[in-house]
């Protein structure tokens, strides 16, 4: 079980629509109805772009953020992981000792090892479970926050130049768009300049 390949490119994000200032129509006097799209035929401004969430773990050109994060994270366990390891190399070695030595060996001995290799594979398997759980629930902990910002970062982005909705293409089926409209590397570049990798990680 290799606990440190896994890496938090869960879905940061949906399709995120954002409304701007300008998209909001003034209300009617007091006790007539709103004008709607319908009765005045009307269609509200909008301007749609385009970004891919799956490139923002990338270690080398996504989010600088994740890369340190991950590597907190995959330090924090660590001493999980050589104690996996080492189970890994014990049931190894034990059941190498009991395939080379079984025609000869007293069966007693080799029933005697047969237990402890049985007992090291429950007891990988349930390490190995535990291990699994807490590295899910220590990801969710420390990805949190950095999601949260990548939330708000991407509506002051998109707010500042006029975005109204803001697709994932990494979430939703795109057909064919322009990559005028694809946001991706400058909302990268934005979010870096602003967002230190060096950020602190809450302890558990």
């Amino acid at each position: 079980m290799k606990i440190d390949r896994l890496i938090a490119a869960a879905a940061l994000l949906a399709t995120i629509a954002i409304s701007s200032a300008s998209a909001q129509k003034p209300a009617g006097p007091a006790g007539s109805p709103a004008p709607t799209t319908q009765s005045t035929g009307a269609v509200p401004d909008s301007k749609i772009a385009l970004i891919y969430s799956e490139a923002f773990p990338d270690p080398k050109t996504g989010i600088a953020r994740f890369a340190t994060l991950l590597a907190t994270l995959n330090r924090e366990f660590q001493p999980r992981q050589t104690e996996l390891n080492g189970l890994q190399t014990r049931i190894a070695t034990l059941t190498k000792e009991i395939t080379d030595t079984q025609v000869v060996a007293d069966p007693k001995t080799i029933q005697t090892k047969s237990d402890q290799l049985d007992q090291l594979k429950k007891d990988l398997q349930r390490k190995g479970e535990d291990a699994q759980a807490a590295y899910t629930k220590r990801r969710e902990e420390i990805f949190a926050p950095l999601q949260e910002d990548i939330g708000k970062a991407l509506e002051v982005f998109a707010k500042a130049r006029g975005i109204t909705v803001i697709v994932d293409g990494t979430q939703v089926p795109v057909v064919y768009a322009a990559e005028s409209i694809d946001i991706t590397r400058a909302f990268i570049a934005d979010f870096n300049s602003k967002n230190p990798a060096t950020a602190s990680v809450t302890k558990p």
